[in-house]
């Protein structure tokens, strides 16, 4: 049905939906005027919705006002995306004039706070003027500003109270605390996430369907700042919009459960008891990875919950929370007989059988997340589409994916989100380095993002290299490539991230059954005498399936490698000034457990958690020293 047809079905049948949805559901009485034009006309708009709605079920039975819910929804967010879409494209063809307008906007909104009148945003009228005025800042620039903020002063950094205290994944050192505002979030939504589902529909065409989807997410932890200010993640659950969970299998009150095991659990069991799942989301792809990998450990007690229409007594659940969790549950052995016999045979490409209409992985699977993503490809979502579909930070929305079927993630910078500065790679140690802006940049080099935002950052060093791959019209596509404090560097060397997987992929594949699940690596320097050697050298930790042991020769052909990838690293190599790498065997579960201690360590939520590469703690890299098995 045409989508015009949609909106003036939903604009006749609007003063009788919630009367119909009320007569057919609970059998209540009709109001009285109901016979009337309006109602008749009301009732012919509900006949095209639901000839729509009944085109796009999926085997799974649904009541009404759910199935209603999500269609106004999905048609809703559907015209935001292709509104959003047609602003961005016009905005990508005078890209110079919509970011002076992004900037002046962020300054003309500050310029009465303690921070504005410090720099006099008041009369600063262009783009070169502030870069000329303003400092290229860090993290420290604010530090003072926002404890400020925390105990309840007002007007220090930005005109508004922010909402929440936001604290980043701290990959890169400690975590941070940063602003989060009604701004940057309305941003994230209009400009990526519409944005984002509009491209999806249009490259997966079978994902504009009313099929629910199984969100991994976990309600995150929050305390107060003095001022009452919360102080956590920056991400809200599902079950923070009652209307929203109509769009996923797993019901309100496990969003209450604050065990992130348990949690997991309570995702797959409602998705497992719903064979017409589409799509399967969470923002990382470690995070799909891990509920897969607990899945496989745990098949035989979920297939038994469905089986016996019960909840694991073994979940530590409030009486309250498992009653109307059980109230949910039904007894399935026809389903858990499918399940059983599915999980017999195999993890192969485990989740296209048990949801034979799954047809997309909604979730970012670049940076330090591709190597789970290609895990998942390989194994559990065989033959399944990944579509990673923004480049967001703490900070905000930075870009949004427009090319999902591309296998190289590209990312389109979002001009009205963030006012962009790039500094480039070779003056990143500069004291005062010279900033391009969106126009400047050339195709094919690397750049550091600083970015200006709506929650009181400006010219902010993010610590995110990225590569220019190109342009839509005037807008640069940028492919994410490393941070800067994930960067190997123990006598200059700068070896970045990509540099070290890619090396590191090239040896697995020279080790015969080698399947990498997990690695990182740690500066011989933060070891002490620990190190095995006198010379300043790389320590891998690595996890492994399909091998228990390897050589000596095989341990060296990664070092092999990067020298091959390297020329900076292999010139120190060959002078002797860096060592030989010491390449550990960690156990299996090594790094699920270190991930543990990490999100502990920063009160990082596992929505937001990213694997440390390289490791700044000597904790962490002691934890797995004492995990090596080989």
């Amino acid at each position: 049905m045409a989508f015009y047809q949609f909106r003036l079905a939903v604009a006749l049948c609007v003063a009788v939906l919630s009367a119909v949805v009320a007569f057919v559901v609970h059998n209540q009485a009709m109001p009285p005027l109901f016979p009337s034009a309006i109602g008749v006309c009301s009732l012919a708009g509900m006949a095209l919705i639901w000839r729509d709605i009944s085109s796009k079920m999926k085997g799974e039975r649904r009541t009404l006002s759910s199935l209603l819910t999500q269609y106004v929804a999905v048609k809703g967010v559907g015209w935001l995306g292709r509104r959003q879409r047609r602003k961005l494209e016009a905005d990508t063809l005078n890209v110079k004039q919509v970011q002076e307008e992004t900037l002046l906007k962020r300054l003309q909104k500050n310029q009465h706070t303690c921070y504005g009148r410090q720099y006099d945003f008041s009369s600063i009228k262009d783009s070169d003027d502030f870069r000329a005025r303003h400092p290229i800042t860090t993290y420290e620039d604010y530090r003072e500003f926002i404890k400020r903020i925390a105990v309840g002063e007002e007007k220090v950094i930005i005109a508004e109270k922010p909402l929440i205290l936001a604290l980043t994944s701290g990959t890169s050192g400690a975590s941070a605390m940063l602003l989060s505002t009604k701004d940057t979030n309305a941003e994230f939504f209009l400009q990526g996430v519409t944005v984002g589902l509009d491209a999806m529909r249009q490259a997966f065409p079978a994902t504009d369907s009313l099929q629910r989807t199984t969100k991994f997410f976990y309600t995150p932890t929050f305390r107060q700042s003095e001022a009452g200010i919360p102080i956590g993640p920056n991400s809200s659950t599902p079950a923070s919009s009652r209307h929203m969970l109509n769009l996923y299998t797993t019901p309100a009150p496990a969003f209450e459960v604050p065990s992130e095991k348990d949690t997991l659990y309570l995702h797959l069991l409602f998705a497992l008891k719903d064979p017409s799942v589409g799509t399967l989301e969470s923002n990382f792809a470690s995070t799909v990875f891990y509920a897969f990998t607990a899945l496989q450990e745990r098949w035989q007690e979920l297939v038994e919950d469905i089986e016996r229409g019960k909840v694991s007594s073994a979940l530590t659940l409030e009486p309250k929370v498992r009653a109307r969790l059980e109230a949910l549950m039904k007894p399935d052995p026809e389903r858990a007989a499918q399940l059983q016999v599915h999980f017999q045979d195999g993890f192969q490409g485990i989740a296209k059988r048990l949801w034979p209409h799954l047809h997309l992985v909604l979730a970012v699977d670049s940076g330090s997340n591709e190597i789970y993503g290609e895990m998942l490809r390989q194994s559990y979502c065989k033959g399944i589409p990944f579509y990673s579909p923004f480049y967001a930070a703490t900070e905000g929305l930075i870009g949004v994916n427009l090319w999902p079927q591309e296998p190289n993630r590209r990312y389109l910078l979002c001009p009205r989100s963030m006012f962009c500065e790039f500094l480039p790679e070779s003056s990143l140690e500069e004291e005062t380095p010279h900033t391009l802006l969106m126009e400047d940049v050339k195709e094919g080099l690397n750049y550091e993002l600083v970015i200006t935002n709506a929650s009181g950052l400006f010219r902010y060093r993010v610590g995110d290299i990225v590569k220019v791959v190109g342009f839509h019209n005037q807008c640069p596509i940028v492919e994410f490539q490393y941070r800067r404090g994930q960067m190997l560097n123990v006598r200059g060397e700068k070896v970045s991230e990509a540099l070290f997987l890619d090396a590191l992929k090239k040896a697995v594949a020279q080790w015969p059954g080698a399947q990498l699940v997990d690695y990182c690596c740690a500066e011989s320097g933060i070891l002490g005498d620990m190190t095995g050697g006198s010379d300043p050298h790389y320590q891998v930790f690595i996890e492994l399936k399909g091998v228990r042991n390897l050589t000596e020769a095989q341990r060296y052909k990664l070092d092999i490698c990067l020298q091959q990838d390297s020329a900076v690293y292999k010139s120190f190599r060959i002078k002797g000034s860096i060592g030989p790498m010491r390449v550990q065997l960690v156990a299996e579960g090594a790094f699920k457990e270190v991930r543990k201690q990490m999100m502990a360590f920063s009160n990082t939520s596992p929505n937001t958690f990213k694997m440390h590469r390289v490791l700044r703690r000597k904790e962490y890299a002691d934890f797995l020293l004492g995990k090596t098995v080989s």
